[in-house]
């Protein structure tokens, strides 16, 4: 039996190996894009077309890998990392457009089961350890990300085709998804047939649409950012393409900050990513020169970051089923997928840098739970 320092130590380290892999694999992709859409023959227009294929996927498949991983979260967590990997080898190879979109569904199946695992796996860990996980693992992610996007750009210049570059972002993938078989969960297996008390369901949905504001504008800033920067500020690429990463670093800085800051109550973080988070965005919409508009990102980056940790760990604590905890992972990604159409909607009538502006609205939601004088149970 591992002693409580050993397991926490253990469980936490292993589970930080697997969200950043799982951020390799999202972050080579970003920089492969350009290379792929030429490997398509495919206009912009038909490879944002068939990248929605990915949320198409993964949404059903996200509820799916939450009941299968119930009492289990470190066999469907690998397998779903070994899926991952073995559709990134197989996407390397396709040059036709429809079983490319085809693949991406699988795709979204593969990330979307990665994704519910994994926070189940790191809810049950804490339940486990007693010690605060989610904020350390999910900071693994944007870090990965931040590394992996300019080393698959530096990959494509040495010569490296697309199969090759995705072959080596798989064996990362496989190599960390090996680090969660058998994760020391404990012995208990939730009962398959419990379900959450009755009004745990709403509570995650509750948790889930807060969480979805929040990945509304991560997903809009890794979008649109560096085109604000470049097109409507002047900034060259390279200062362009910090605006992600700057987004993407405060992220992990946010999140580390939180970890080592355990007093921090559920409603200061409601408040922060409110306020901050919503002065950030608009800050870096409206600026009228690239490095404000850069701070304005990682003052966004930096308060929004420790929220979702902090709901899905919260979710974790109402139910031992993780049945919470996969209904706020769900409806939580639903902002990826509404995000991209926000944006659009908005630009038809308003000029990008407004747009963007305008996403600081989705900060009022989070001060409701900041403004209540308790938090629900």
């Amino acid at each position: 039996m591992l002693s409580g320092l050993e397991r926490v130590n253990g469980v936490g380290l292993r589970l930080v190996v697997v969200c950043a892999g799982w951020g390799v694999f999202w972050g080579a992709w970003s920089g492969l894009l350009p290379a792929i859409k030429d490997q398509l023959g495919a206009s912009t227009a038909d490879l944002g077309l068939a990248l929605v294929a990915i949320s198409v996927g993964a949404i059903p498949a996200m509820p799916v890998a939450g009941r299968l991983a119930r009492g289990r979260e470190s066999l469907v967590l690998a397998v779903s990392m070994a899926g991952l990997a073995a559709t990134a080898v197989v996407l390397g190879f396709i040059s036709e457009p429809w079983l490319f979109a085809a693949m991406l569904l699988v795709l979204g199946v593969a990330s979307g089961s990665v994704d519910v695992a994994l926070n189940m796996a790191t809810a049950r860990g804490e339940r486990v350890t007693g010690s605060r996980l989610f904020q350390p693992v999910h900071a693994a992610f944007p870090v990965a990300v931040i590394v992996a996007a300019p080393a698959a750009g530096f990959a494509r210049d040495l010569g490296l085709s697309t199969a090759a570059v995705l072959g080596c972002a798989a064996a990362l993938v496989l190599a960390a998804g090996a680090a969660v078989v058998r994760l020391p969960l404990g012995d208990t297996v939730p009962d398959p047939d419990k379900k959450a008390r009755p009004g745990r369901w709403g509570i995650g949905v509750v948790l889930g649409l807060l969480g979805a504001c929040l990945l509304i504008v991560e997903n809009a800033v890794e979008q649109w950012s560096a085109i604000l920067l470049e097109d409507y500020l002047s900034a060259g690429p390279v200062l362009a393409a910090a605006a992600p990463a700057t987004y993407m670093a405060a992220l992990t800085i946010g999140r580390l900050i939180a970890q080592a800051l355990p007093a921090l109550t559920m409603r200061t973080l409601f408040l922060i990513a409110g306020l901050g988070g919503s002065a950030g965005i608009v800050v870096a919409g409206l600026a009228t020169t690239p490095w404000v508009s850069l701070a304005g990102f990682g003052l966004s980056g930096l308060t929004f970051a420790p929220l979702m940790p902090a709901i899905l760990s919260d979710a974790g604590t109402r139910d031992t089923t993780g049945a919470v905890v996969t209904t706020v992972s769900v409806v939580s990604y639903a902002g990826f997928v509404i995000s991209p159409l926000a944006v659009a909607a908005l630009t038809l009538r308003l000029p990008l840098s407004t747009a963007l502006a305008c996403l600081g609205v989705l900060g009022l939601p989070l001060l409701i739970p900041a403004l209540r004088r308790s938090r629900a149970g």
